[in-house]
């Protein structure tokens, strides 16, 4: 059976929603699934394909799902990956938004099959600056769920194929 790495960078949550939706299609799917934050990880060795998520701030990609990619930059370059991105607070589709410098560099540094851009999520009662000022003004939640799981499931099709 195949084994799936889901991992993800998320400060407040709404990437490790997504990272959850993909993980939990997967599964349905037929295929092994874990699903991890990309914090303190240094080692993919165990899985067989790889998807990594990192939430969008300030258009940076988050620094754990960079962090990953630099420690096993050599692992991600012999499994297929496929990257993706949340964040911008509005409605995406592929054509909306090009996916942050740093996702775009991870991908041709790991040679990543796919680099896409979801909408991310800002609640109305964030917490910190810069967060409350925003929500003050752009709080919503911009995450196309089944956009999220159509992809899921064209992973898991690849995946399937290629066994």
């Amino acid at each position: 059976m195949t084994k799936v790495l889901v991992a993800y960078g998320s400060t407040r949550g709404s990437t490790r929603e997504i990272a959850g939706w993909i993980g939990q299609v997967l599964a349905e799917q037929g295929l092994e699934v874990e699903v991890r934050a990309a914090a303190g990880m240094k080692d993919v060795g165990g899985y067989d394909a790889v998807v990594l998520g990192g939430a969008v701030y300030y258009g940076r990609w988050h620094r754990h799902a960079r962090t990953l990619v630099r420690r096993c930059a050599g692992q991600l370059a012999q499994r297929p990956v496929w990257l993706f991105s949340s964040g911008p607070l509005q409605r995406v589709d592929d054509r909306d938004v090009s996916p942050p410098a740093g996702a775009e560099r991870a991908r041709r540094r790991v040679g990543a099959r796919e680099n896409v851009v979801f909408g991310g999520c800002l609640r109305a009662d964030a917490k910190g600056f810069p967060a409350a000022t925003m929500a003050k003004t752009a709080a919503g939640d911009f995450r196309d769920a089944e956009r999220v799981r159509a992809w899921a499931r064209d992973i898991a099709y690849d995946l399937k194929a290629a066994s």
